[in-house]
């Protein structure tokens, strides 16, 4: 499923052109992330949320690195983020050295 989508944000930048007209051009030279960070086009980046971002000329798009585990024995079992490796490990509840089996993941 995809993640939440940070605002769509340029960074604009004055670029002093000297041709025949004397015009001046505005061009785009990046995205805004949320957190207010600068990316250059078509530059990629992990955020501390785990999520897979890009920017482009239309913009940023993001997705989750990561996929869910959705099929397991929850009685017996939960699921654990690991914020460090992006990733989920099912384990026994009363034992989290046992990991349990999964049939089915999504993301």
């Amino acid at each position: 499923k995809p993640a939440k989508i940070p605002p769509i944000l340029y960074i604009q930048q004055l670029v002093q052109r000297s041709d025949t007209e004397g015009c001046s051009y505005a061009t785009f030279s990046g995205c805004l992330d949320g957190e207010g960070n600068v990316h250059e086009f078509d530059s990629r980046w992990r955020t501390e949320d785990c999520d897979d971002c890009s920017c482009s000329k239309t913009g940023i798009g993001c997705c989750t690195s990561y996929m869910t585990p959705v099929d397991y024995d929850e009685e017996k079992c939960q699921s654990i983020f690991n914020k460090e490796t992006c990733s989920y490990k099912v384990v026994e509840k009363d034992d989290h050295s046992k990991e349990c089996p999964v049939h089915s993941w999504v993301g």
